[in-house]
């Protein structure tokens, strides 16, 4: 679900509750390494899981002093972030 290509971490697939699990643990295991972001282009589907998931790899991020980017976000990612309140977390 997660590939490494040109410093990113490029997600494919959905990023519902069914994957939250496994794709924050991905996630987490790619930001060992030299990663300059995330790039979210290939997710299909997105819930509030998927939100959770963002903001577990950026916490991860952050106790290991690194900035990362998210690109490429979902539509329905973004909305779902407004609708919480969250949007002004994500980074551009």
């Amino acid at each position: 679900m997660i590939a490494l290509s040109d410093g990113l971490a490029k997600v494919s697939g959905p990023m519902t509750l069914a994957t939250a699990t496994v794709l924050l643990a991905e996630g987490v295991a790619t930001l060992s390494g030299s990663i300059k972001g995330f790039d979210l282009s290939g997710v299909s589907d997105v819930d509030s899981s998927g939100l959770a998931v963002v903001f577990g790899w950026l916490r991860e991020a952050k106790r290991l002093d690194k900035t990362v980017s998210i690109v490429n976000l979902p539509g329905n990612l973004t909305s779902l972030a407004e609708v919480y309140g969250v949007s002004d977390l994500l980074p551009a």
